[in-house]
């Protein structure tokens, strides 16, 4: 790798290996995508998801994956077939990558707490959190998500001229908001960002812990809670990943050198590509309940018409 005129240049693969992984992120691509649209047709079927907070929350977080997962995977694609696209598209699909996947975290983070108040204080769980405040949290999560980087934007709108927005470029965040100011804010608030959120997780486990073992009834829903949280704080690791990625990439360069290209390639695999698997199994097959809709959904759609209306049947 080196830098041309403020540009980042890779060295590129043969024609072989890039047929190769490509086809293997489509596939990727195409697996998360039917599993994440059976979860999403799964809620909307049946209403007693859609009237849950935490049902809620967990399949905003699944579009909001796939939403990820589909625009990294498009800029995955372009960068071999065109190589470098207009800043101004690809400003589109930088921002709507950083967005998305800054919403996962702050999501994660509101989930846990839901799963908190619901074994800490059941009584006032369903008065704490209600459908209404699902969404205003929602609301808050793309706030919160949005506002840091959106001025990233206005930042290059007020330093660059507009032909800038015009020219071709390999489509890198690098590339194109350059000020070098943004990169020490976009640092700072990174740490205070997961800072925040790591400990969200980190005090709503420990206390779920210990209800889990001051509570003589309802210990297993209390345990699978705390496991739950558990996962997301999995998650969250594997998200933080992206943020040391460069480091482990250099230093991996050093220890395979001459192989940058696929040492890159798996750390897109393992940073962007396998968190958002555990989305869908942490609620879609952990949980008893949407375990039991989505197999019948999978059920119903497999089988013959009398079994679809019998399983419909079933549902009232």
């Amino acid at each position: 790798m080196n830098s041309t005129g403020g540009q980042l240049f890779f060295i590129r693969d043969t024609f072989t290996m890039a047929f190769v992984k490509n086809f293997i992120v489509v596939l990727v691509w195409l697996l998360l995508s039917y599993i994440n649209g059976s979860v999403v047709a799964t809620f909307f079927r049946h209403q007693i998801f859609y009237e849950d907070p935490r049902y809620i929350l967990f399949i905003h977080m699944v579009i909001n994956d796939a939403v990820q997962l589909t625009v990294t995977i498009a800029l995955f694609v372009v960068s071999y077939i065109l190589y470098t696209i207009s800043v101004g598209v690809c400003c589109f699909f930088i921002l709507v990558a950083v967005f998305t996947t800054r919403s996962t975290p702050v999501n994660l983070a509101g989930m846990a707490i839901e799963r908190y108040i619901a074994i800490c204080y059941p009584l006032r769980h369903a008065q704490i959190c209600t459908v209404r405040r699902a969404y205003i949290l929602i609301a808050a999560i793309w706030l919160v998500s949005v506002l840091p980087d959106i001025t990233d934007l206005f930042v290059t709108l007020g330093t660059e001229p507009l032909s800038f927005f015009q020219t071709n470029v390999f489509c890198l965040r690098q590339n194109v908001f350059k000020d070098p100011v943004l990169l020490y804010k976009r640092q700072a608030f990174d740490g205070i960002y997961f800072s925040l959120v790591f400990l969200t997780l980190l005090c709503t486990y420990l206390r779920v812990v210990f209800a889990a073992r001051a509570l003589s009834t309802e210990r297993t829903s209390a345990n699978r809670a705390t496991n739950t949280i558990l996962l997301h704080g999995v998650q969250l690791l594997m998200c933080l990943l992206s943020y040391v990625s460069p480091s482990v990439e250099g230093i991996l360069n050093i220890i395979f050198p001459g192989r940058i290209l696929e040492i890159r390639f798996a750390n897109y695999l393992i940073v962007y590509i396998l968190p958002r698997f555990l989305s869908p199994i942490i609620y879609g097959v952990r949980d008893k309940k949407f375990r039991k809709y989505l197999r019948r959904y999978f059920v119903c759609g497999l089988t013959k018409i009398d079994t679809r209306v019998e399983c419909k049947v079933e549902e009232h």
